[in-house]
C-alpha cells in the first residue's frame, strides 16, 4: 500500500451523515464531479443526489455519473432524463444481461461507490445511493460508513474514477474527452496518512484481499472486522485463526438478519472452526449491517465497498482506504463497539458446536451450494 500524508479524513456513518455531506460538496463544484454507485435508487435520497448532479450539470459542471448495470437497473428514466437533459453523462457498467442466462461474466459487477469532487473532497465508502430506511425491517436505517477525503489522496481517487470511465466510455462508443486532472492538493501540516486500494480483474485481483492480510498478520493486540456478507477463503480464515492463536483479540461482526438465503447460511458453515480457535463472532440483529469496514490494532483502519466474500475479492470491482491513523481508528473503533454493545448478539462456541442437526444440515447445504457458483462464476481458485 501508498500511502499518501497529509490527508483530512471524516469518518461518516450510514447515508443521515453522508448524503448532505455529498450533495454539499455536488453543490460546490466549480469544474467536474465523479460519482460511481452500485445502485442508484428511485426514491428520495435517488432525487436527493440526482438533483444535485443536475443542478451542477445546469451551471457548466462536467458531471460523470456511472452506474452498474445489475444494482441500478432499475434506474429512473425521469433521472436519466433530467440528467441527460441538464448536460450530464450517465454511463452504466456491463447492463445486466438476462436472469436467465449463464455467462459466466454476469456476476463481474462495478461495486464502488466514490465520488470526487473538483480533485479536491472525495468520498469513498458502502453507501449507495438509497434511502437508509429502504430494507425489509424499516423501523432502523441500515448500519453502514464511508470517509470523506480532502488532501492529495482526492488525486488518486479522481484518476481510478477517470480511468473507469474512460474504459467504459471505450466499451459503449461514447469517448468523449473529459478535463484535465486538477492539481493534487498540498498536503496539511497535520494531515493524516491513508492509501486507496482497488480490485479489478487484470492488475490488481488482490490487492485489497492482500492489504488485509498484511494487516492481520501484523496485529499484535486486536483486529475488529465489519463484513456484511463473510465468506473467506482459505488464506483470508487461515490468517484469523493464526492471529487468534498467537494471542491477537480477533473480532468480527456480521450479518445477524437473513437478507441473502445462500450467502446467509453459507457463512454459518465456516463458524465452527473460527469460534473453536478463539475467535469472537458477534451477530448484528438492529437493523441490515452493510459494512464493510475493519480496524487493526490502535492506529489502523479499512473503510470500503469491498465484503470479505468471493463476489469481492474475486470478482467485483472494490474500492477501499486504508488509514494509518491513531484518531481515525480509534473513531471507527468505538462506532463498531457501540453496535455490538446496542445491536448485536455474541456466537456461544458450546452452544454453537451443539446445534440441532437440521440447522448444521442447512449451513452445510448452503455451503454447497455456494461453492458451485463461485467455482463457476470466477476464473481462479478462490483459496
Amino acid at each position: 500500500m501508498q500511502y499518501l500524508d497529509g490527508n483530512r479524513l471524516t469518518l461518516l456513518r450510514n447515508g443521515e451523515q453522508y448524503f448532505p455531506a455529498l450533495v454539499e460538496a455536488i453543490d460546490s463544484a466549480r469544474v467536474e464531479v465523479f460519482l460511481e454507485t452500485y445502485i442508484f435508487a428511485n426514491d428520495q435520497t435517488g432525487s436527493l443526489v440526482a438533483d444535485a448532479l443536475a443542478r451542477a450539470a445546469g451551471r457548466g459542471v462536467a458531471v460523470h455519473l456511472l452506474i452498474d448495470g445489475f444494482g441500478a437497473r432499475e434506474f429512473s428514466p425521469r433521472f436519466r432524463g433530467m440528467l441527460r437533459e441538464a448536460g450530464a453523462q450517465v454511463l452504466v457498467f456491463r447492463p445486466a444481461v438476462s436472469p436467465w442466462g449463464l455467462r459466466r461474466n454476469r456476476l463481474r459487477r462495478m461495486h464502488r461507490k466514490l465520488a470526487c469532487v473538483d480533485g479536491r473532497s472525495a468520498f469513498v465508502g458502502g453507501i449507495n445511493v438509497i434511502d437508509d430506511y429502504d430494507a425489509p425491517d424499516d423501523t432502523t436505517p441500515r448500519h453502514d460508513y464511508a470517509v470523506r477525503i480532502e488532501g492529495p489522496l482526492t488525486a488518486a481517487v479522481r484518476a481510478e474514477a477517470a480511468r473507469l470511465w474512460k474504459l467504459v466510455a471505450l466499451t459503449t462508443r461514447r469517448t468523449q474527452p473529459l478535463p484535465p486532472a486538477p492539481a493534487a492538493p498540498a498536503p496539511q501540516a497535520d494531515g493524516q496518512r491513508a492509501a486507496l486500494v482497488v480490485r479489478d480483474s487484470l492488475r490488481h485481483r488482490r490487492d485489497i484481499e492482500d492489504a488485509y492480510l498484511e494487516l492481520i498478520e501484523e496485529a499484535r493486540e486486536e483486529i475488529l472486522i465489519a463484513s456484511a456478507y463473510f465468506f473467506p477463503g482459505l488464506r483470508f480464515r487461515h490468517a484469523l485463526v493464526a492471529a487468534a492463536q498467537r494471542g491477537v483479540r480477533v473480532v468480527l461482526l456480521v450479518q445477524g438478519l437473513v437478507e441473502y438465503f445462500v450467502p446467509h447460511y453459507a457463512s454459518r458453515a465456516l463458524f465452527g472452526t473460527l469460534l473453536d480457535a478463539g475467535i469472537r463472532i458477534e451477530e448484528y440483529h438492529h437493523s441490515f449491517l452493510h459494512a464493510k469496514v475493519a480496524v487493526f490494532d490502535c492506529c489502523r483502519a479499512s473503510v470500503g465497498s469491498s465484503n470479505i466474500d468471493p463476489f469481492s475479492l474475486l470478482l467485483a470491482r472494490e474500492a477501499n482506504v486504508f488509514v494509518d491513523d491513531a484518531r481515525f481508528a480509534g473513531e471507527l473503533r468505538a462506532s463498531l463497539e457501540e453496535a455490538i454493545h446496542t445491536g448485536a448478539r455474541s456466537l456461544p462456541p458450546l452452544a454453537w458446536r451443539h446445534r440441532p442437526l437440521w440447522r448444521r444440515a442447512w449451513n452445510w447445504i448452503a455451503y454447497g451450494i455456494a461453492r458451485m457458483l463461485i467455482g463457476f462464476a470466477s476464473y481462479e481458485r478462490y483459496h
